[in-house]
């Protein structure tokens, strides 16, 4: 089960992916795409990736008890969707064109669609068991809910991406010892 480092994991796999795939063209250095808040000042990137929210699932089936050592259980792992939101950094767009804005969002668009899952061992691969996939989707949100995603940060509305990963299974520290068998009663019945 995926330590708590996974929601780290996840958006640095988005980060690496993008770098990857954006340098030298549309994007000219790896340097100017960043794990960032748009409400950073002073920061000197031109592609932000912003994690806002961090959902619980409940509608995500959940394993069951996990087996540790011969007698303990572990608690399940839960289930959470990450939403990030791809922007344009305003300070760091100087020189920036509405049409290379535009090749920049469709660019990330692109590689978001082509590389839009990875598996919790590539991200943790210590991981002894294999976990669903970790999927990338747009993220289905209005117009409202996205100008108030800027809003929550005190920047006017921009044009931007937003994005789902999920499942994310989150692992619990908690063991549990079930009781042992001190008793047990058994019965034979003979049917006719």
């Amino acid at each position: 089960m995926a330590d708590y480092t996974i929601i780290a994991d996840v958006s640095s796999y988005i980060i690496s992916v993008l770098r990857k795939r954006m340098c030298p063209e549309p994007i000219p250095s790896p340097n100017n795409i960043e794990v960032s808040s748009p409400a950073s000042q002073d920061v000197d990137y031109i592609l932000g990736v912003y994690l806002y929210d961090i959902k619980e699932e409940n509608d995500v089936a959940r394993p069951g008890m996990v087996r540790k050592g011969r007698v303990q259980l572990q608690q399940p792992p839960k289930p959470y969707s990450l939403y990030y939101m791809v922007f344009i950094n305003g300070s760091g767009q100087a020189g920036l064109k509405d049409g290379d804005l535009q090749k920049i969002f469709g660019r990330v668009a692109q590689i978001v669609n082509d590389h839009n899952s990875v598996l919790p061992n590539e991200l943790q691969n210590w991981l002894e068991t294999r976990e669903p996939p970790i999927v990338l989707s747009q993220a289905v949100i209005s117009l409202e809910e996205k100008v108030r995603v800027w809003s929550a940060i005190n920047k006017p509305y921009q044009i931007s991406l937003f994005y789902k990963a999920a499942p994310v299974f989150l692992s619990s520290e908690t063991i549990v010892t079930p009781p042992r068998v001190v008793d047990a009663e058994f019965g034979l019945h003979i049917a006719r």
